[in-house]
């Protein structure tokens, strides 16, 4: 006896070997999405991603050792080191899953790719729960010259906000700000090509109020007014997010945003979907989806990383 007659277009879920929930595509496709959302994907590198396959994995990351540079005198013989390689654990400790499920009328009803709209808005999601735990880590592991009110590894001089005295920005102050944050890493001898600042949209909003508004300022044709970009600025690429962690300070009327600053080479970031399955429903017709995403952070230069606790003025 013929199945039924299914209309062109509408995706048949009724098998796990169909074309609608492919778990390889699905996954292919999550990941795709979840790199292309996030601000960790521009800021964070994935060096040493390697094969990992459950929670639990590390990744184990060779230092670069530093070499000493001694005096030379004629006839006074060289002096040889061992240069030593210590290692730096990345742990795959943390989890992030979905599962959702598909009745087969759904399949039917449907005018759409399902599967391509709830890939992206599942790896939409995905990210954001991602990028919002990352955010939370990376500014916590900036070393002590690059944060707090008496920053800066060489003159101790720079103010970047600290618990009860974070710094007010506001539109008049703003540059000289974000100088100061890379004069901090300067002062680390941070490399110049390849650094961030990640900004809070109120503080990206007083960026584009600024001096910034006069293009002659900046030696460019159109200003950022105009054209809504920020793009560079003091060696910094720019970038808006509004998963920033923030803190409701006692000392202070409006919330704190803690910013984080630095570059690319300080933070390392690995991430796979482990699991991605198409299993049916014990209870009622259709299909249960589910997926599971592992990953691990470490900061493992802290130098090349900054901390900017401001208050929006």
């Amino acid at each position: 006896m013929a199945g039924p007659v299914r209309d062109a277009g509408h995706p048949d879920y009724s098998s796990t070997s169909s074309s609608g929930f492919i778990p390889s595509i699905w996954s292919g496709k999550l990941v795709e999405k979840l790199y292309a959302s996030t601000a960790y994907a521009e800021i964070a590198n994935t060096y040493y991603e390697g094969e990992i396959k459950n929670k639990g994995d590390s990744v184990q990351i060779r230092t670069t050792p530093s070499i000493t540079i001694r005096d030379y005198e004629i006839g006074g013989g060289l002096t040889y080191e061992k240069p030593t390689s210590d290692k730096v654990e990345l742990q795959i400790d943390q989890a992030k899953y979905f599962a959702f499920e598909v009745e087969d009328i759904d399949a039917y009803q449907s005018d759409i790719n399902l599967m391509d709209n709830w890939s992206d808005d599942g790896g939409e999601q995905m990210s954001i729960e991602i990028d919002i735990n990352c955010n939370a880590y990376a500014y916590t592991e900036a070393a002590a010259a690059n944060a707090g009110s008496a920053a800066g590894a060489k003159s101790g001089s720079l103010d970047l906000g600290a618990a009860g005295a974070p710094v007010v920005v506001t539109k008049t102050n703003i540059l000289d700000v974000l100088v100061d944050c890379g004069t901090a890493l300067d002062e680390q001898n941070v490399p110049n090509t390849g650094r961030y600042v990640i900004l809070p949209a109120w503080m990206n909003g007083m960026l584009k109020k600024s001096d910034l508004r006069d293009a002659s300022a900046m030696g460019d044709s159109t200003s950022v007014f105009r054209n809504g970009k920020v793009g560079e600025l003091d060696r910094f690429m720019v970038y808006v997010n509004n998963n920033l962690s923030t803190v409701t300070d006692a000392t202070t009327t409006n919330q704190c945003t803690n910013v984080i600053f630095g570059h690319k080479k300080a933070l390392t970031f690995a991430s796979q979907m482990t699991k991605m399955e198409t299993l049916p429903n014990p209870d009622d017709f259709g299909k249960l989806i589910r997926g599971l995403n592992v990953f691990g952070r470490k900061v493992i230069d802290p130098n090349a990383i900054g901390h900017l606790y401001a208050e929006r003025g």
